[in-house]
C-alpha cells in the first residue's frame, strides 16, 4: 500500500513538472529583458508565431516576481479595453479602468501581445502613455492625468508583416521600444530539449524526426512554397501525443499534415508526401 502511494505520488509530481515546464532561454533573452528592466527601457520582441515570445515574457515576470497584466491585440481591440469604460449600476455611473491604467497605477509589468494587429486609433492612445512622460489623460472620465509608477515596465510583441492581420507600426511607436529582441525558431538540438520538457516518455529519435519535418515545412513556407509554417506548439503537441500511445506517423498526419487541407488537396498532398517520405506509410 505504501509502495503504491509512493508510485502515485511520483506520477503526480512528474505530471506537475511537465505542466509547469521551465522556459528554456536558449538565446539569453532573459538577460536582455533584465537589463532593460533595470534601465527603465521598454522592450519589443519580434518573431514569428509559436517561437516562445509569450512564454519568455511569463518566465521573466515569474523570475522578477512582478505582477503581469496582458493585453492581446486584434482588430477588435478598442480604446476602452486599454483605458476603461463608463458603467451604470443601480443608477450610479462609474468608470471601470482598463488594464493599461491599472498597470500604470500599480507599477505592474504590462505585456502587449501582437501589438501590430491593433487599429491606428488604439495605437495612438497607447502611444500617449508610452512616451517619456509615462502619463495619460483620462478624457473618458474625470480628465485626471494618470502618471505611471517608476517601476512600470512594458514589453510588446509583434509578428512579421507576412502574418495575416499585421500592420507596420508607426515610427514614433517603434521608438517607444528602444530594446528589441529577435526571437526565431531555435536550432534543432535546442528545440529537442524544449519538447522533451513537455513529455514523459523516451521518444528522442521520433521527436528529432518531427523537428526535421517542422523545419522542412518552415523553410518551404519562408519561400512561399507552402501557406503555413508550423510552430514550436506543433512539435510540443507531437511529443505529447506520443505520450498518449499514438504512432509517430499518425501524430505527424494529425499535427503537421491535416492543417493544409484548408488550402486545398494539392497543398495537403504535397505535405502528406513529405510526411510519408520521413515517417513511412
Amino acid at each position: 500500500m505504501i509502495l503504491r502511494s509512493n508510485i502515485k505520488y511520483c506520477e503526480n509530481q512528474r505530471k506537475h513538472t511537465l505542466e509547469e515546464a521551465q522556459y528554456l532561454d536558449w538565446n539569453n533573452s532573459n538577460h536582455i529583458l533584465n537589463k532593460a528592466y533595470e534601465a527603465g527601457l521598454f522592450v519589443l520582441i519580434i518573431g514569428p508565431k509559436g517561437t516562445g515570445k509569450t512564454s519568455l515574457v511569463r518566465d521573466f515576470a515569474k523570475k522578477k516576481n512582478v505582477n503581469l497584466e496582458s493585453i492581446n491585440f486584434s482588430l477588435r481591440t478598442r480604446e476602452s479595453h486599454l483605458v476603461g469604460t463608463k458603467t451604470l449600476t443601480d443608477g450610479t455611473v462609474s468608470f471601470d479602468e482598463g488594464l493599461l491604467i491599472k498597470s500604470m497605477r500599480n507599477g505592474d509589468m504590462l505585456y502587449l501581445d501582437e501589438i501590430n494587429s491593433a487599429e491606428a486609433d488604439v495605437l495612438l492612445r497607447l502611444d500617449e502613455a508610452l512616451d517619456d512622460r509615462r502619463q495619460i489623460a483620462l478624457k473618458e472620465s474625470t480628465g485626471e492625468i494618470v502618471k505611471a509608477k517608476d517601476n512600470w515596465f512594458v514589453v510588446a510583441t509583434i509578428n512579421p508583416l507576412t502574418h495575416s492581420g499585421t500592420k507596420e507600426l508607426p515610427p514614433q511607436l517603434l521608438s517607444r521600444f528602444p530594446v528589441r529582441i529577435r526571437l526565431e525558431y531555435p536550432p534543432e538540438d535546442i528545440e529537442l530539449e524544449i519538447v522533451k520538457k513537455h513529455v514523459s516518455g523516451n521518444y528522442e529519435s521520433e521527436i528529432i524526426q518531427a523537428i526535421k519535418l517542422a523545419n522542412t515545412l518552415r523553410q518551404a513556407a519562408a519561400v512561399e512554397e507552402l501557406f503555413y509554417s508550423p510552430s514550436l506548439r506543433e512539435t510540443i503537441a507531437f511529443g505529447k501525443l506520443l505520450d498518449k500511445g499514438m504512432s509517430p506517423k499518425e501524430v505527424a498526419d494529425i499535427v503537421f499534415g491535416n492543417v493544409y487541407t484548408q488550402w486545398g488537396n494539392i497543398e495537403y498532398q504535397k505535405v502528406r508526401d513529405i510526411i510519408t517520405s520521413m515517417f513511412g506509410n
